[in-house]
């Protein structure tokens, strides 16, 4: 089964039966599901470049005028730019037609509430239960919605992006950074080289047109970069920058083509935020040591949340965190909003590197160096993770250097290192991350995680 219901919206394949994949029929029930849930009158709907784009999106604006709602239609659009538009035009709520880093078959729906923000979990478990019940009541014909086409929210974006008070443009001018930028063929393509007009930086663009048609894998992990990172090492450019399909994270590459490291993409810039504005922090469990380090070097309190961005949130509004994020490129700044934001993150890091006078790879030498290994399981049908997990928090529960966390799956915490085990919110597999002083320590003591899974599979 490809159709993934959780806390990250409905994922899934396109194509296929219905109730298995990512379908119309499917793709009918939790829209007319989310519009029963949400009330209101008005919906903004933007969508990355996938393939599937226009068929998803179509269904889903026939299926929410049919309920009686008018669709605020953005078209190609960052997932962060969807959030902003629905707190901007006064929305009672979006979808992001979206799948994010996965393949090209996929999509999904992502659905926000009137603030721009993801649901919350219980939310999203009351649209499931719409959703299963099928009890819906769609508006007559006097009473439909009604489309509206608004292209203007990519600028209002970027100019947001240009009024924050840390992003200094003047610094990020008089620097004339020439930037690389891998934006995958979706929409980074149309919205980042605005950004950077904006901000007068120089910049060349691979991979631009946003034909859906990924050139390589669209998650930005180092193994599917290299036609950046060999861009980069040929020289004449300040910074590589790497964005996903929906541009909501962010990765970066350093002058030399080597990798900044994208758990080090929410440190630089928390850094560069807790110089002006001291305070605390969040990531999720699954990110890197080095942001709880940065953040007591300024006095500032770290917290760890579940994963899932709307965890992360949620946690940063409980403890009035100045920054936040996840260990996967997302930054998360409350000055702008409540959602990971690409752009935010590259003008930040810009105004950091401006200040600072220096280069990328100087700017990384100056944090904390952990290595972190991201392994994965595919899961088959017959995969019990519940027990799994309940098997890997026995081996450990009693070992007096470790301390286990399992507000979602197991996350074992040495004093030196780290492993977290957990089912992933948007593919069919456990995720298997683990931190060490060094690459060969983090992978071993992943592997030996992993292990336990294959033994009972």
């Amino acid at each position: 089964m490809t159709l993934i219901k959780s806390i990250s919206g409905i994922r899934g394949t396109i194509g296929g039966p219905t109730g298995d994949t990512l379908n119309p029929l499917d793709i009918v029930k939790f829209t007319t599901a989310y519009a029963k849930f949400i009330g209101g009158k008005k919906i903004v709907v933007g969508r990355d470049g996938r393939i599937s784009g226009p068929m998803v999106r179509d269904v889903v604006c026939g299926t929410l005028t049919g309920m009686g709602y008018d669709v605020i239609d953005i078209g190609y659009a960052t997932t962060p730019t969807t959030e902003l538009a629905v707190r901007m035009a006064g929305a009672d709520g979006g979808i992001i037609i979206t799948a994010s880093h996965n393949p090209r078959q996929w999509n999904a729906l992502k659905l926000l509430n009137r603030e721009g923000e993801f649901l919350t979990a219980a939310d999203g478990a009351e649209v499931l239960r719409i959703a299963d019940r099928e009890d819906f009541n769609y508006a007559e014909v006097d009473h439909l919605g009604k489309v509206t086409i608004d292209n203007t929210f990519n600028q209002r974006h970027i100019d947001s992006v240009l009024n924050l008070k840390l992003v200094d443009r003047e610094a990020i001018r008089q620097r004339k950074f020439r930037v690389c930028a891998d934006t995958i063929n979706s929409v980074g393509g149309i919205i980042l080289p605005e950004l950077f007009k904006a901000l007068g930086v120089d910049y060349e663009i691979l991979n631009g047109e946003c034909t859906g048609d990924f050139a390589h894998n669209p998650e930005p992990l180092e193994k599917n970069l290299q036609g950046i990172m060999d861009k980069m090492r040929q020289g004449g450019f300040d910074l590589g920058i790497v964005v996903d399909p929906d541009v909501d994270r962010l990765a970066f590459i350093c002058e030399d083509g080597v990798m900044f490291g994208e758990e080090y993409t929410l440190v630089a810039v928390a850094d560069y935020v807790l110089t002006h504005t001291p305070g605390n922090t969040v990531s999720n469990l699954s990110s890197t040591r080095a942001l709880r380090d940065v953040t007591e070097k300024h006095g500032g309190k770290y917290t760890a949340a579940a994963v899932g961005e709307v965890n992360v949130t949620t946690k940063m509004k409980e403890v009035d965190a100045v920054i936040g994020g996840e260990g996967n490129g997302g930054v998360i700044y409350p000055e702008s909003h409540y959602g990971r934001d690409a752009l935010v993150g590259i003008a930040l890091f810009l105004s950091s590197l401006a200040q600072k006078g220096c280069t990328a790879s100087e700017l990384r030498q100056t944090f904390p160096d952990y290595q972190i290994a991201k392994n994965r399981i595919d899961l088959t049908p017959e995969t019990d993770v519940d027990a799994i997990l309940v098997k890997v928090k026995e081996m450990f529960v009693k070992d007096n250097s470790a301390t286990v966390n399992d507000i979602d799956g197991v996350k074992i915490d040495f004093p030196d290192r780290w492993v977290h085990l957990r089912k992933s919110n948007t593919e069919p597999i456990i995720r298997v991350y683990s931190e060490a002083q060094t690459m060969a320590q983090a992978d071993d003591l992943g592997k030996q995680l992993m292990q336990v899974v294959y033994d009972m599979q």
